[in-house]
């Protein structure tokens, strides 16, 4: 990559809003739920290490639906965390019971709430 590229790379993270941020964030991991599913060769390093970060990532989420600090009503609160708590259900399932066809679920559910962040959905 090009000096130019990097610079507007961190130019670009560095003045996306905190929605496309975590538009972002859902969609790398998605993306890496997507590539294990394609991929398939039985539970391996990858498929642990993309269910670790998409746990990371919904973790944060599900400690700032619960903070009293956070903007959003209780109601929308109350269905981030219940989403995220399906979101573990689903990755502890994977990891008991390795099966591609449960990484479906947590794809779709990344995809869809970044198109609703980014303002697509």
């Amino acid at each position: 990559m090009s000096h130019a590229a990097q610079a507007y790379a961190r130019t670009s993270q560095t003045t996306a809003s905190p929605r496309e941020i975590e538009a972002q964030a859902l969609l790398k991991a998605a993306r890496q739920l997507q590539e294990i599913q394609n991929n398939w060769k039985g539970p391996d390093r990858n498929m642990h290490k993309a269910l670790m970060f998409n746990r990371r990532l919904w973790s944060i989420f599900l400690t700032a639906a619960e903070s009293n600090e956070n903007p959003h009503s209780l109601e929308v609160r109350q269905n981030i965390a219940n989403i995220g708590v399906f979101v573990m259900k689903q990755t502890i399932e994977m990891q008991m019971d390795p099966d591609p066809a449960k990484l479906k679920s947590l794809i779709e559910i990344n995809c869809n709430i970044a198109a609703g962040l980014s303002g697509r959905g």
